[in-house]
């Protein structure tokens, strides 16, 4: 990585990219709203290029599309591949973000309770008892304050429940879960100190899936997800803090 000059063609692409997928995502650049490449270029001062390769990233996230006879159009929330990790980013970064980890919690809710539940009945010895492993330094990093370990062992833990269900759906759900972790770190949206009840949570699925009881495995999942859902129920109520992101348009907020 550079660290003077002008970025690489790489990194232009990446930071237009960025700019224009968030301010679409905001809701700062309206659905129905005709992306023209030469004002875009200008805009951002980059090349047509450049533009033209950012709006074909867009166009296969089903962000924008291109309208015969009027050019390329920016296309509704519905029309979005919603379970594209740069799409829950950047929703997560924008003024939607509450609505971004309502959804997805909600999904979360429906998938990884029945995820537990298969992982107690396919999850082999080495996986379960990973599980153990996982849930105890989850505790540990809880105890001792260390948030980057403990995101780190969270989306993990998650990750091999999913993967440990042997259902291959499932599993791909994982890089969506790693997301809004993440985004709800880096967003301020969770706890300081991690809940003892849902460190104890994350341990009674572990032990439910090394002692083959699905029941348990899935009643506890339901239990972390009704909990995040609780603890975001709050939240949606406050004020929001605004969040650090580079706009379209170069501030930071």
């Amino acid at each position: 990585m550079t660290t003077t000059g002008a970025p690489g063609v790489t990194d232009l692409h990446a930071q237009v990219l960025d700019r224009l997928g968030l301010a679409i995502a905001g809701g700062e650049v309206a659905a129905g709203t005709v992306a023209y490449i030469d004002d875009l270029a200008e805009r951002y001062a980059v090349s047509r290029s450049v533009i033209r390769e950012a709006l074909r990233v867009l166009s296969s996230m089903g962000m924008v599309a291109s309208r015969r006879r009027i050019g390329t159009v920016v296309l509704p929330a519905h029309d979005w591949n919603v379970y594209d990790p740069q799409v829950i980013r950047w929703r997560l970064a924008s003024s939607t973000r509450l609505a971004q980890l309502r959804s997805i919690t909600e999904l979360r809710g429906a998938v990884e309770p029945a995820a537990a539940r298969l992982a107690a009945e396919r999850a082999t010895p080495t996986e379960a008892s990973e599980l153990v492993g996982l849930a105890a330094r989850m505790w540990a990093a809880g105890q001792g304050d260390d948030e980057a370990e403990f995101l780190t062992l969270d989306i993990e833990f998650h990750r091999l429940v999913l993967a440990s269900s042997g259902n291959e759906m499932f599993l791909k759900l994982h890089e969506l879960v790693a997301e809004v972790l993440t985004g709800r770190h880096q967003h301020g949206l969770m706890p300081h100190h991690p809940d003892a009840q849902a460190l104890s949570l994350h341990a009674e699925v572990a032990q439910a899936v090394q002692h083959r009881d699905g029941e348990r495995a899935r009643t506890a999942m339901a239990s972390i997800m009704e909990q995040a859902m609780e603890e975001m129920g709050t939240m949606w109520r406050a004020p929001q803090p605004a969040s650090r992101h580079t706009t379209q348009d170069g501030a930071t907020r």
